[in-house]
């Protein structure tokens, strides 16, 4: 039965790439959270204890350069000064300083350790991969990813907004150039929800997921290397053709969160957005619904009934 779902999915995907399931999310008003911005420097706000300590641990390596950096710097100030030419005309001969070359040992030695001892756990964290609520298998393709519930027996395909397998013939036609912005693109982007602002990073269908829940992401590939990633979570897996990889979130706060595939992946690389939208369980649960009679092919009480047996 999960094999006839799938199947059903991927045909009712191939027919229609707008989902009317993704529009009941987008006029709820969802606050756009995870998005890079002009002229802004640092991390995006993190959304998950995973991009909290990716934060906490950058701040301490920054906090440690720079106190090294200040250091050396004060250093050769000093030995520029008191060791030149002038103040010493007959150089020192000694090779050795027994103290200085403890001290240069010893000293990066505890900086590593240091550094050693915050990071590895969060390491660990990030790979070892709790139980999941959701489950959701991602395939990169050349150039867009397809998504599996698996625990739903559904999958849709996910193209950027402007790419040329979301071009209708009357888009085409008024002047619609694939990976394009012009006049008939920035209103295709308006008609699914999103401003011109959002161009390169909105898709055409989201992933969503319920706020405050465990999120698995399978992730693989049909052709060469790609890279699943949202910055906001603190997350980033290969897809590797052949092999299953596995990352996990937990989202804590409601929005759209945008990635990019982050592995060179061939020539449309660069239009290969994420979009994820994180939602409260009673949204997800409706949008479910929707997803699950439209990709699925099955009304929700004929899922249920088929899932039960």
């Amino acid at each position: 039965m999960k094999h006839l779902l799938t199947l059903s999915g991927l045909m009712a995907t191939c027919a229609a790439f707008p989902a009317w399931a993704q529009d009941a999310l987008r006029i709820d008003g969802l606050e756009v959270i995870g998005a890079p911005v002009d002229g802004e420097m640092g991390f995006q706000p993190a959304v998950t204890e995973l991009a909290q300590d990716i934060h906490d641990l950058d701040y301490l390596i920054l906090v440690i350069i720079t106190v090294i950096t200040l250091f050396v710097t004060a250093l050769i100030g000093w030995v520029i000064v008191r060791f030149n030419a002038k103040r010493n005309p007959e150089p020192a001969t000694f090779t050795h300083h027994t103290p200085v070359e403890i001290a240069w040992t010893v000293g990066p030695i505890v900086i590593l350790v240091l550094i050693g001892a915050y990071s590895l756990p969060i390491l660990f964290r990030q790979q070892e991969i709790p139980p999941a609520d959701v489950t959701i298998k991602v395939v990169g393709n050349q150039w867009y990813w397809t998504y599996e519930y698996v625990d739903h027996g559904f999958e849709f395909e996910s193209y950027m907004i402007g790419a040329p397998a979301t071009l209708t013939s009357e888009e085409e036609e008024a002047g619609a150039i694939a990976n394009q912005l012009g006049p008939v693109m920035e209103q295709k982007l308006i008609d699914a929800g999103y401003s011109r602002d959002e161009w390169l990073l909105a898709t055409d269908t989201a992933v969503v997921v319920p706020v405050g829940k465990t999120i698995v992401m399978q992730v693989t590939a049909a052709d060469v290397i790609h890279a699943w990633t949202i910055p906001a979570f603190g997350v980033k897996q290969d897809g590797v053709p052949g092999r299953l990889a596995e990352l996990w979130f937990e989202a804590e706060k409601e929005g759209v969160y945008f990635g990019q595939c982050s592995e060179l992946c061939g020539q449309a690389h660069a239009y290969m957005p994420i979009t994820v939208k994180v939602v409260s369980e009673e949204a997800y649960e409706d949008w479910l619904n929707a997803a699950r009679e439209e990709y699925a092919g099955l009304p929700p009480l004929l899922t249920v009934a088929s899932n039960n047996n």
